[in-house]
This record gives C-alpha cells, sequence and structure tokens, in this order.
C-alpha cells in the first residue's frame, strides 16, 4: 500500500525533471566541466560562504565517501566513525577494500564525541604495527536520525585541530539534519568546520547525485575520482539538477515536509502506545513493534526496515518519509495500524 523504507524510492522533484528536460537537447562538454556545474558549484559556494572551497559532483553516498577518504589518506592511514557510521555498516567494505581500515566505537545516539574519538586514538599505539587514524568521519543526520549540534561539532573540530584529524562529514541526509528541530548549523558552518562535507541528492529530491565542498588543500582531487569511476561523462545532469535543487529554497522545503510527515507518524504512533527508544528530530523513525503488528502491517503491504531485535516478541524497525510522501498516506497507515490487533 506504500513503502516507508526509504526517502529514494520515488524519481525526482518535478522541477529538478523539468531542468533536465529543459536542457535535454543542450549540447555541453563532458566530465562536469560544463557551464551547469560551475553555475551549481558558484552557488554552492555562494550559500556556504566559502568562495575558495572545491566542489565535486558525484553520483552517490557511498561512492563519495569512498572517494573523498582514500582521497585524504595514505596507504596506512585510517578513518574513525561510530559503529553505526555507514562507512561501517552499509558499504560492503568499501573503505576497507582500498586498504584502509575503519576504526569503529560504540555510541548509543550515534554521534561521535571528542572523548570517543581519543579513545580510538589510545588504542593506537602510534607504532608501525597500526594502522594510524587520520580521519573522522560524521554523519548529519546520522543513521540513527540524530543530529550535531553547532558546539558539538566544533568540538570535534578543535579535536581533530588538537590531534592533526581531517573531518570529514557525511550529508546523505543533509536536509533533513538542518531542517529539524533544534538545529543550529548551517551550510556556512559546515563549511568553515569541516575540512570536507556534501550535500545529499539522491535521498532529497534529486534522481540522483551528491555535491561534495571540499576546503581542505587536494589538487589532485578530481585525478582520485578518476580513478573510482566518478568522474561522469554526462556530468551536467548533476549540475543540472544541484541548480534546480537550491534555487528558492527548493532542496530545504522538501527536507522539511518529509521531517513533518515523519512526526506526525511517531506522534500518531505514540498516541497507539508505540514507543521509540531514539528520540529522532529527522525523518528517520524507530519505534517498537511486535512482530505480530509487523506481519499485519507487511500484509497490508506497508514497507519498513526491520533494525534489530529487541526481544522474542518484538523489533525495533524504520519509517522513513521523504520529500514525496503524502499526507494521505501517512493518515491511512495511522488508521490501519489502529486496526491491528
Amino acid at each position: 500500500m506504500y513503502s516507508f523504507r526509504n526517502d529514494y524510492s520515488e524519481g525526482a522533484h518535478p522541477k529538478v525533471l523539468q531542468a533536465l528536460a529543459d536542457t535535454n537537447l543542450e549540447q555541453t562538454c563532458g566530465y562536469g566541466l560544463d557551464h551547469h556545474c560551475q553555475e551549481a558549484a558558484d552557488l554552492i559556494r555562494k550559500l556556504c560562504a566559502a568562495p575558495d572551497a572545491d566542489v565535486h559532483f558525484l553520483v552517490g553516498g557511498t561512492q563519495t565517501n569512498l572517494v573523498a577518504i582514500t582521497a585524504f589518506l595514505a596507504s596506512y592511514e585510517a578513518v574513525i566513525a561510530v559503529h553505526t557510521g555507514h562507512i561501517n555498516t552499509h558499504e560492503t567494505g568499501a573503505i576497507e577494500a582500498t586498504g584502509h581500515k575503519v576504526c569503529s566505537i560504540r555510541a548509543e545516539d550515534g554521534k561521535l564525541t571528542p572523548a570517543l574519538v581519543e579513545a580510538v586514538l589510545r588504542e593506537h599505539n602510534g607504532t608501525e604495527h597500526m594502522v594510524s587514524p587520520k580521519m573522522v568521519y560524521v554523519s548529519d543526520s546520522t543513521e540513527i536520525g540524530t543530529i550535531y549540534t553547532k558546539a558539538e561539532l566544533q568540538a570535534l573540530r578543535d579535536c581533530c585541530d588538537k590531534h592533526g584529524l581531517l573531518l570529514f562529514l557525511d550529508g546523505a541526509r543533509l536536509g533533513s539534519a538542518l531542517t529539524a528541530p533544534g538545529n543550529d548549523l548551517t551550510l556556512a558552518d559546515l563549511a568553515a568546520l569541516t575540512d570536507l562535507f556534501y550535500i545529499g541528492g539522491t535521498k532529497n529530491g534529486a534522481l540522483f547525485g551528491e555535491a561534495l565542498v571540499v576546503t581542505a588543500s587536494n589538487p589532485h582531487f578530481r585525478w582520485h575520482m578518476k580513478q573510482r569511476g566518478a568522474v561522469l561523462a554526462k556530468g551536467r545532469l548533476l549540475g543540472v539538477q544541484f541548480k534546480a535543487l537550491l534555487q528558492d529554497n527548493l532542496y530545504f522545503d522538501m527536507a522539511r515536509h518529509a521531517n513533518e510527515m515523519a512526526f506526525r507518524l511517531r506522534d500518531g504512533m505514540a498516541a497507539l502506545g508505540y514507543s521509540f527508544p531514539v528520540a529522532s528530530p529527522t525523518n528517520q523513525q524507530f519505534p517498537v513493534l511486535p512482530n505480530t503488528v509487523a506481519k499485519q502491517l507487511e500484509e497490508m503491504g506497508y514497507a519498513f526496515e526491520a533494525q534489530e531485535v529487541v526481544d522474542e516478541t518484538h523489533t525495533l524497525v524504520r519509517f522513513v518519509t521523504s520529500w514525496a510522501t503524502p499526507a494521505e498516506a501517512v493518515e491511512q497507515f495511522l488508521k490501519d495500524l489502529a486496526s491491528c490487533k
């Protein structure tokens, strides 16, 4: 009946599709060197108040994480992430396949802190027998829907500066984070506090695409992109989409809608007595469902992800809303949930 499995089941926002249609027969040079990508990059630099930043357009999140991390690490260097971090759990060992270890550490709220970073550093004693952590990887919003505050990101920045580490922020769901209640970060803050971060398009209204903003020096970054298959011949398709996404606040309006649909879902389920162990202010919500209820919902045609087993009869599940989730689908789901026994 309706899928709450992820926020990229739909295609793209009509304005993005229209922009692609309007430029479909235009001839441009390839590999992201066209005027659409240049204009989109200039727009991003302006929004980030970072006129000297490098902006690169890539196809998807895993590809962006892989290229960004390997481009900045020597062969013996590693990246620090929480145990739920996407690079640690959902990318098929892509980082490790390049020879770079992901040093993961448990964080119940899905967020790294300076104390956790320093705990990892203490485990790696600086000898040639162990990898040398060089980068800190965080996600905003995180894989469990939580967000970083400016103070928390500043603390990580200070920690990274103290220990000579790079700070990389995965922004696959950045729109949801920046429009979440309690958020006090801006694109300009991210550009100032991280060495690199990206603006996720795939999960917020684009057909595909991520815009990576790099403030650290790496003059051969495009060489790394090409080597990893990340330079798209029809690169202008990425630039066209990001121009459409970032004009007239469309990107943020879509993310705000996804959050609002998630909150209606959360509040309606809570009113029916379901608990949410993870307090998420974004478009990912994690209720605990009896297995019998989950099965009934699936039989009704609803799709969602099982997150982890709570006990023999209950499972923590994930519901995700998107820029295209209609309010009617949420209300119908809540009615159907109320009928479950």
